[in-house]
């Protein structure tokens, strides 16, 4: 019988099963490779000690903090044996602050005879307010002695013996200094880590060796231990995630595909013709890339990012036509039935006579463009599904509908993917699955990503990047409304609204919340991407459905005012689009519904209430929807949070750039970035533990150039056996689904 690695050993049989339990359950940690891999979140100093007065509440801290004063108060009490009670109130300081810690009954003998004025301890508890002090209540603790105690055991002075204290990630159920002795007793299995890296790229940049680095992060002796640890360990995280994308990468390069080129006078050309403007010279660049893409023999896999409003659905249209051009079927997805309307009306806008094959007066080189919708009447779809089967629809815009098992294509060549995030990585891998070979991918978002986090979140994707608007777009003025410190603000923002409205232009109210829920209106709260501070989160978020009622009524009364919102039947949706778009309606109040794709131009002013409750990528991209025409936009930001909150910074910085790009990097410094790439790797736990995707945006362009060199030369990896282990690690099974599916 084989002998398990020491890494891939169970906890239970080394920590026992009560101990393996709660690491399992609270920390998802089952092997000694995993509880090795559990580093420290920071380093307390011997001679120094934590800032008790930046405390947050209601969190499970760990401090190091020396006892300043022990008082026994003994009280009348019904439950005590003889009719007293006992509290014992220690008080704890850091030299900057104090913090009350409070034992009762039975529990305050023990700490009464050891915490005495003058000891050092570590202390872990939750943090919360008695009479307005910050306290901890029956804290656990640690003493730590100074080791020159003759009475401290060998072990006590081992454990204790480091300058540094690490402070782990702990729960309630599992204190920070007893991860510590449980990382104590599998350290020795740390010297048989298989190190992944190549052995050429290690020494080449002067990196520890991963036994080493795991050593120095869990005990090291100096801040230069723990530098030199780290350094190695966002190398491993940075590499061998760029590993598993190149490896991604290489097979899709394997794989069939049919050239797609557009003829020199078809579809594409006659279109091209017969646009009033011309391409901006980002659109010629991002459209000849994708041309070479499609162009080849293996399939097409590229990100396009732009701007709100940098024309992306013209370069992908126009790739779409170069395909059809080919004999060829294109389609595109969007996340929404709204958005696939918009995205179809517009396209027959801007194709005319070109969008009417088959029809009386359409033109020489014209398709079909065909909708496709879950809410379409039997006798559409039939004859929507007639069309995709025999090819006489080129173009093809719907929604996940498309996914379904009836729907079968004649030829499909291109699927468009409109905003990335919003799709499941198993409904992309559906639609590419129809075509008899697989089909070219373009992906489209308006959310601006990072360099760094588009090379980490979408390595197996070519990315190209539209960041210049075309002309005629007007600037947008973005200003922060104070509405609980300055109310007269918030009634300005409305006379804003209707004076624009008089000027012959229209208006977006956007709320986080619907209003007809039938449970508790807190709930609503879980739509916002920001958690909410301070005072606003005494009161539910506001809601579309009453905020429309009292601006009908009051502020903006005499003008005409629609809602719009998810749970709406898709006709009235649509409906209430239509009148929108076409100037009937004056104000729509919606939720986030109208947040990508919603174009009309003749919107210029933009009030989104709570905004705090919204995430900053979020805010821009609602923003874009005005200033899509000729006059200016104007968007305001309305608040009732405090002018020093992190809310109000973060609107602040939304009204100060209009640098999707720029916001994005805020958005991702301010948010855990696990958060942003756990989401990305399909709600997996994310494997980042140590590498920071802004900070160490160098490391993970090196790591990305040093992995395509490695699977070049070794697609299997075959003289790598260290990577191969690491990579099954990273690629656990869910994680390996959505890379293969990519």
């Amino acid at each position: 019988m084989d002998l398990v690695p020491a890494l891939q050993e169970p906890l239970k049989k080394v920590l026992g099963p009560a101990t393996a339990k709660v690491m399992a359950e609270h920390l998802g940690l089952h092997t000694v490779g995993d509880l090795l891999h559990h580093y420290p979140r920071r380093y307390e100093e011997r001679g120094q000690l934590t800032h008790l007065a930046d405390l947050p509440m209601d969190e499970h801290v760990t401090v190091v903090a020396q006892v300043a004063d022990a008082r026994l108060h003994t009280f009348a009490s019904s439950k005590a044996p003889r009719g007293k009670g006992q509290r014992l109130e220690v008080t704890i300081t850091d030299g900057s602050g104090r913090l009350q810690l409070v034992f009762f009954g039975n529990g305050v003998h023990k700490p009464h005879k050891e915490l005495l004025p003058g000891t050092r301890a570590m202390f872990a508890g939750k943090v919360s307010v008695f009479n307005r002090r910050l306290q901890l209540a029956h804290p656990a603790y640690e003493l730590l002695r100074g080791g020159d105690d003759e009475g401290e055991s060998a072990e006590s002075v081992e454990s204790w013996a480091g300058a540094l204290i690490p402070l782990y990630p702990a729960t309630a159920k599992l204190e920070s200094w007893k991860l510590a002795k449980a990382i104590q007793t599998v350290l020795p299995s740390a010297q048989e880590a298989v190190d992944p890296l190549p052995g050429s790229l290690r020494e080449g940049r002067g990196l520890v060796s991963l036994p080493e680095a795991l050593l120095k992060i869990h005990r090291p002796h100096t801040k230069a231990d723990i530098e030199d640890a780290r350094a190695r360990l966002k190398w491993d995280e940075a590499f061998v995630l760029q590993v598993a994308l190149a490896r991604r990468r290489h097979a899709e390069s394997q794989l069939p595909a049919v050239p797609r080129k557009p003829s020199a006078d078809g579809l594409l050309t006659a279109f091209d013709d017969r646009l009033p403007f011309t391409l901006t010279d980002g659109q010629q660049k991002v459209s000849r890339e994708i041309f070479d893409d499609l162009a080849t023999d293996h399939p097409m896999h590229r990100l396009l990012q732009g701007e709100v409003g940098s024309g992306k659905t013209l370069v992908a249209l126009r790739a779409m036509l170069a395909v059809v051009d080919s004999g060829g079927q294109a389609v595109m997805l969007a996340p929404t039935e709204v958005l696939a309307q918009q995205h179809h009306r517009s396209v027959v806008e801007m194709m005319g006579e070109l969008a009417e094959g088959g029809m009386l007066g359409g033109a020489e080189h014209a398709t079909k463009v065909v909708l496709l919708t879950g809410s379409m009447g039997a006798a559409a779809r039939r004859h929507a599904l007639l069309d995709l089967a025999t090819g006489e629809a080129g173009i093809v815009i719907g929604t996940h509908a498309l996914i379904e098992d009836k729907v079968q294509f004649h030829d499909l060549g291109l699927v468009v993917v409109d905003e990335q995030h919003r799709f499941g990585v198993e409904q992309r891998d559906a639609l590419r699955g129809k075509g008899k070979q697989p089909p070219h991918l373009l992906v489209m978002t308006a959310t601006p990503i990072p360099r760094t986090v588009a090379m980490t979140v979408f390595g197996d994707l070519e990315t190209s990047v539209l960041d210049q608007l075309p002309a005629g777009r007007s600037p947008i003025a973005s200003h922060v409304v104070p509405a609980a410190d300055k109310p007269h603000f918030l009634a300005r923002a409305w006379e804003r609204v209707r004076e624009e409205v008089s000027n012959g232009h229209q208006a977006y109210v956007v709320c986080p919340r619907i209003g007809d829920e039938d449970d508790d209106p807190r709930k609503g709260a879980k739509q916002s991407k920001q958690p909410p501070e301070g005072d606003a989160d005494k009161r539910p978020p506001l809601a579309v459905l009453d905020v429309a009622e009292q601006l009908a009524e009051g502020p903006l009364q005499g003008l005409k005012v629609e809602v719009l919102h998810g749970r709406m039947q898709p006709d009235d949706k649509d409906a209430v689009m239509r009148r929108f778009a076409a100037g009937e309606t004056d104000v729509l109040v919606a939720t986030t519904v109208i947040e990508v794709g919603v174009n009309v131009p003749n919107a210029t002013a933009m009030v989104i209430m709570d905004a705090d409750r919204f995430g900053v990528s979020q805010l821009h991209q609602l923003r874009g929807r005005v200033g899509r025409g000729s006059a200016p936009g104007l968007c305001l930001l309305v608040s009732e949070m405090p002018e020093a909150s992190a809310a109000r910074q973060r609107l602040n910085a939304v009204a100060s750039t209009r640098d999707g790009f720029e916001l994005s990097r805020i958005d991702l410094e301010q948010r855990r970035e696990g958060d942003v790439l756990g989401q990305a790797q399909s709600g997996a736990r994310t494997s980042l533990r140590v590498l920071a995707v802004i900070e160490d945006e160098e490391i993970i362009a090196e790591a990305r150039q040093e992995a395509a060199a490695v699977v070049a030369a070794d697609p299997e990896l075959t003289g790598l056996p260290g990577l191969r282990t690491a990579l099954e690690a990273l690629l656990d099974e869910e994680r390996e689904q959505y890379l293969e599916k990519g």
